[in-house]
């Protein structure tokens, strides 16, 4: 419509009120066939980085392509330098020097690069009825029941007696063989189906099946097992004691894939919270000079409370940035307090076919853009770090002038559960912070599904965000 045939009321109705509008109503010409080939090196990310140890090699690789550099304590500094830390192979920070100084404080992204999966234990290899298991404890907050009957691969490192380290990745590989976890058939799960889907699978229910074949010419006990072992020994040269110095992890053998007859979707495993790990660093890749420093943050352990010396709660963060305020003789203190920081974490996408656990006004949509959660936590926002409305509108500010899709969303409906990111842990370091990441659907599933929209969009905040 003409805006010389709008009514006046029509007018005041578009200056006063906030219709919630999908994504593709809005979205640019220009912004389609960029949003299309994002996603395309997002998938490919995913199918490389399935572990946090992965994730980082995968993001050195891509940052060093791009001129990034190791950043050690004692180098100089210049407007324009790209460098890098990693972090015990588990984590890394990356920063782009912009042509303020640090006392003008830091845009930070961080983002957390571990995800729920099955990690095996120490002690974990048995044989029961001449099949061979791993014992395994799962990591981060799972429905256990989803974890059966799957395909799985197996990744990770192995250190051994002579403190050499093996690097283990087997079911990504085409021909590679898979694992799984098996399951009480229908016929005989009666009993089983009585219980509360969260006591259905317990969880020293959750051992892999590794084989079955006994080792030939052998009287002995356990002979599954024993050839299980002669197979690890005869590929990596492990014996059965190295696994107690091992980080072995399942995780679901599924590729990145286009969802929907209209290809709008992903579906994949370790979304959350790859899909804002991806955004903040490949905004940052393409960050050239900014004015104030950009910062990429990608931690592990967020899945657990991101304890730990790779977490976002250790002082790894800390020591980068010191060594960078360093070097322009800048304090800590002062570049923190002028900083600011987007946690980018994953929100939960309303689900219509779950709509009592939402606040449908509040929710974020599929398609709806970058959500924004001023606060996350639970029983009365407790573990949130609640952004000032300062902050929040700084953030609206930069986006709308950028050309982003965002929205304003909450985790879930209040009482019906909750969660937290690392936004708190950035906060308690005096640094303005606000939660912001892509709508998800199926959150902590093996597969989890996002619309590309808001894949897209999420990178394209966390780039206005560098260059603000």
């Amino acid at each position: 419509m003409d805006e010389k045939e709008k009514t006046p009321a029509q007018k005041r109705r578009e200056e006063l009120l906030n219709p919630r509008k999908n994504g593709y109503d809005r979205l640019a010409s220009e912004d389609e066939a960029a949003m299309q080939g994002y996603c395309e090196d997002y998938k490919k990310f995913l199918n490389a980085a399935k572990t946090e140890r992965e994730a980082v090699e995968e993001t050195v690789r891509l940052a060093q392509a791009k001129g990034f550099v190791p950043f050690t304590r004692g180098m100089s500094v210049a407007p324009g330098d790209k460098l890098y830390r990693v972090n015990r192979g588990k984590a890394v920070m990356l920063a782009v020097i912009g042509e303020k100084s640090l006392a003008d404080g830091v845009s930070i992204g961080a983002a957390h690069i571990d995800s729920p999966r099955l990690d095996v234990k120490p002690q974990p290899l048995y044989e029961e009825a001449e099949m061979g298991f791993l014992k395994t404890h799962y990591y981060g907050g799972i429905k256990k029941y989803q974890w059966v009957a799957i395909p799985l691969e197996l990744h990770g490192v192995v250190v051994k007696r002579d403190g050499s380290t093996v690097q283990v990745a087997i079911g990504a590989a085409p021909g590679d063989p898979m694992f799984t976890v098996d399951d009480l058939l229908p016929h005989l799960g009666g009993e089983q189906g009585k219980k509360p889907m969260s006591e259905a699978i317990p969880g020293e229910n959750l051992n892999i099946l590794v084989g079955s074949r006994p080792f030939r010419d052998d009287e002995g006990g356990d002979r599954v097992k024993l050839a299980i072992m002669d197979i690890l020994n005869q590929k990596y040269g492990l014996v059965e004691d190295d696994f107690i110095s091992a980080e072995l992890e399942a995780v679901p053998a599924f590729q990145a894939c286009d969802i929907g007859f209209d290809r709008s979707l992903i579906g994949a495993y370790g979304q959350d919270d790859r899909v804002c790990a991806f955004a903040a660093l490949a905004a940052l890749l393409e960050t050239e000079r900014p004015v104030h420093t950009s910062v990429c943050m990608l931690a592990d352990k967020e899945e657990i409370g991101s304890e730990g010396v790779t977490g976002m709660r250790s002082a790894a963060f800390d020591t980068f940035m010191s060594d960078l305020c360093d070097a322009q003789r800048v304090p800590l203190k002062t570049c923190y307090e002028h900083s600011f920081c987007l946690s980018a974490d994953v929100t939960a996408a309303y689900d219509p076919n779950f709509p009592e656990v939402y606040d449908k006004r509040n929710a974020a949509r599929v398609n709806y853009g970058m959500g924004f959660c001023k606060y996350t936590g639970a029983r009365g926002k407790s573990g949130a770090s609640d952004a000032a409305a300062e902050v929040v509108g700084f953030v609206r500010r930069t986006l709308d002038a950028a050309g982003v899709i965002w929205q304003m969303s909450e985790l879930g409906a209040v009482d019906a559960g909750g969660g937290g990111t690392v936004a708190a842990y950035m906060a308690e370091r005096d640094i303005d912070t606000l939660d912001a990441g892509v709508p998800v659907l199926s959150m902590h599933a093996p597969f989890e599904v996002t619309g590309k929209l808001d894949c897209y969009m999420t990178y394209k905040g966390m780039k206005a965000v560098y260059q603000a």
